[in-house]
């Protein structure tokens, strides 16, 4: 090894990839969410105006 050049230590690599796993295997669009938040809202809110 030449003086002054510096090494990552080899474990790194293994430690960036365990990031890029995906362990859900749930997969939504974020507007799906959205969506069903406002209607959720929406139910609360007709619920209120009922009661």
């Amino acid at each position: 090894m030449k003086p002054g050049k510096i090494q990552a230590p080899q474990s790194s690599t293994g430690l960036m990839r365990f990031y890029d796993v995906n362990t859900s295997n749930i997969q939504l669009d974020p507007k799906v969410v959205v969506g069903f938040a406002i209607a959720v809202i929406i139910v609360i809110g007709l619920l209120e105006i009922i009661k």
